[in-house]
């Protein structure tokens, strides 16, 4: 049965320590977590004080955004309330999404799109 997803801070037995988007799934004894567009969260500090804070994907090597974790690889955690944490979250993986699709141009090979193509080569062959 899968629960309601929310917002949380996982810390993993192995030191790792993560936001996401989380729902639980209890399988007969077992509990995963399905966890969507997981980042490591870091502080930025100027001269001791806490500045801001730096977003980064958990994993680097990878493009997917859900990840199934077993509920015994995790020390604690924590769901977040924090409506700012949140959105600073929900901004982040909007732009990271949006980021994952680069503008080809034409000195990258592109030339036109299908159907403009498929429309110019259709004009030739009736003009000739």
């Amino acid at each position: 049965m899968l629960e309601d997803d929310f917002y949380c801070t996982i810390k993993f037995k192995g030191g790792d320590e993560i936001f996401a988007k989380v729902a639980a799934e209890v399988d007969d004894d077992r509990t995963m977590l399905l966890v969507s567009n997981p980042i490591v969260v870091e502080e930025v500090k100027l001269r001791g004080t806490i500045v801001g804070h730096k977003f980064e994907p958990w994993l680097k090597s990878t493009k997917e955004d859900m990840f199934i974790v077993n509920i015994d690889d995790v020390l604690t955690m924590s769901e977040s309330e924090d409506i700012e944490m949140i959105l600073y979250y929900q901004d982040y993986i909007r732009k990271m999404h949006k980021g994952n699709h680069a503008q080809i141009d034409r000195k990258m090979g592109y030339l036109s799109s299908v159907q403009d193509a498929k429309e110019v080569l259709e004009k030739l062959y009736k003009s000739s």
